[in-house]
């Protein structure tokens, strides 16, 4: 099953997000296949100011665990988290076969 993170960061949280951007990549890398997609949330001036991660898995309970492993949780950036099961309508961000 699909599960989405929509998460908003603390307001002022443009440096600490910079900072610690290097090692939340390394764990989306690290999630493999699970990881279905991930971006972050941007203001009208194009600054990121939140996050949104679609991962693959069994429960919410394990993407509970996998959202909470990412260092942007770890290291408190976010100021409000929600996690949804997800489910595609349509995928147009995919190459045609």
């Amino acid at each position: 099953m699909l599960f989405a993170m929509i998460a908003k960061d603390k307001p002022n949280a443009l440096d600490q997000r910079l900072a610690v951007r290097p090692v939340h990549l390394e764990h989306l890398d690290s999630l493999g296949q699970q990881l279905r997609l991930a971006g972050a949330l941007l203001d009208a001036d194009g600054r990121p100011e939140g996050s949104l991660v679609v991962i693959e898995a069994e429960t919410i309970e394990a993407a509970t665990a996998m959202f909470e492993a990412d260092p942007f949780f770890k290291e408190g950036l976010f100021a409000s988290v929600e996690i949804k099961p997800w489910r595609l309508a349509y995928d147009h961000m995919s190459p045609k076969a």
